[in-house]
């Protein structure tokens, strides 16, 4: 095309999209890039007729789109002061991503932002939303512009003239070539959803803003009165029941783990009886159907070991642990003596031996070692292979 009123990706800001029409054919633009010397590279879809060369086009903007993309972008503008009036001056902009939908913006900082740092951030951002503070863009020389102390943003080349970006005068100072609103209360909303990092000394914020932002809290509120509608609480003793709730969770899974400990322990002697002589070791062998987790295999594997100690032992028990979906994975357990370590018994092989037949790995020490797999009916066979190769 030999012009366009199409934005083409840059610093951070997503390409355009839209339509373009002429005389019998129909396409839908769905990316707009910049390559070298200054081409862009329109993606489209061709709907109906054929393009041929020379042919004049209409091209058509989608406005409604740019217009999430603006309000995007002047609300990116805005964090990032908000961010160096909070955190400090050193916050620089190292990355972003400006879309119809959110907002992204990586920066500069070297440890996690406090969640009541994140609270002001929001507000200050959302202070100069609701002050519907002027947004003007100027064309000056780069030297001018930098005298003015404008931001430059991070990757971005800049020419002899460049474009100064001011919301509320100089409150927010930058170089940019994107697209921005007129009035920063066209930004509607800023919900800051995230904070992450992204290295060592650089920080990630998340946003959504406008209709997004919107959207965002009305999901929320309905969490919240299903919440305090099935908890029966008001809204703000929400977090105090939920906790109460948790505290009274973690109480009962240690109440079970002993429990389940106990019923296990209890079978300690019928286990003792099963132990025979093979080879040069007394070899304990046993599968305990569905136990509630591998630590309750262990425990009892250890139990185990120790009234044997004065032997050269090796203690192998497997039990099924039940998922979530109800299917079981099967897990196995060894434990050698250090007699039965001299002899040549190394637990992590024979925990090995033992998950290679029931579909899955493991290993371990040789005195301790777990294994698990996939195929809990292959439980007595993994049993039967580790005896035959403690035969020698």
């Amino acid at each position: 095309l030999n012009q366009t009123p199409f934005y083409a990706e840059s610093g951070g800001q997503v390409g355009d999209a839209g339509r373009m029409s002429g005389p019998g054919v129909s396409l839908v633009v769905t990316d707009v890039a910049k390559k070298a010397d200054g081409l862009f590279v329109h993606t489209v879809r061709v709907e109906t007729g054929e393009l041929a060369v020379g042919a004049p086009l209409e091209l058509v903007v989608d406005h409604a789109r740019r217009a999430r993309i603006r309000a995007n972008h002047s609300a990116t503008h805005l964090l990032h002061e908000a961010l160096r009036q909070v955190l400090g001056t050193h916050v620089a902009q190292k990355g972003s991503l400006v879309a119809p939908d959110r907002l992204r913006f990586d920066f500069s900082h070297p440890k996690p932002i406090a969640s009541d740092e994140l609270e002001v951030i929001e507000t200050i951002a959302n202070e100069v939303v609701r002050q519907a503070a002027p947004v003007e863009t100027r064309l000056m020389a780069v030297d001018d512009a930098i005298e003015l102390g404008a931001m430059a943003l991070f990757g971005e080349k800049y020419g002899d003239r460049v474009r100064v970006v001011d919301i509320g005068g100089a409150w927010s100072r930058e170089l940019c070539a994107g697209t921005h609103v007129e009035s920063s209360a066209e930004v509607g909303m800023i919900n800051l959803v995230s904070e992450s990092s992204v290295g060592s000394t650089n920080r990630r914020v998340e946003s959504l803003v406008g209709i997004e932002a919107f959207r965002d809290f009305a999901a929320e509120r309905t969490i919240v009165q299903q919440l305090t509608s099935g908890l029966k609480v008001p809204r703000l003793e929400l977090v105090g029941r939920v906790n109460e709730l948790f505290a009274q969770l973690k109480a009962a899974e240690k109440k079970i783990a002993k429990l389940e400990a106990a019923r296990l322990g209890e079978r300690l002697p019928e286990l003792l009886k099963t132990a025979e002589r093979i080879g040069a070791f007394t070899v304990l062998t046993g599968s305990l159907g569905a136990v509630g987790s591998a630590d309750d295999v262990r425990g009892l594997v250890l139990q185990l070991r120790e009234r044997l100690a004065a032997e050269a032992a090796v203690v192998v028990l497997a039990g099924v642990i039940a998922g979530e979906s109800g299917d079981g994975k099967p897990v196995v357990i060894a434990a050698t003596t250090p007699a039965a370590r001299e002899a040549g018994a190394k637990a992590g092989a024979l925990a090995r031996m033992g998950a290679q037949i029931l579909g899955g790995g493991g290993g371990g020490k040789d005195d301790l070692a777990q294994g698990g797999g996939a195929d809990p009916t292959k439980i007595d066979a993994a049993l039967a292979g580790i005896r035959a190769s403690l035969a020698g």
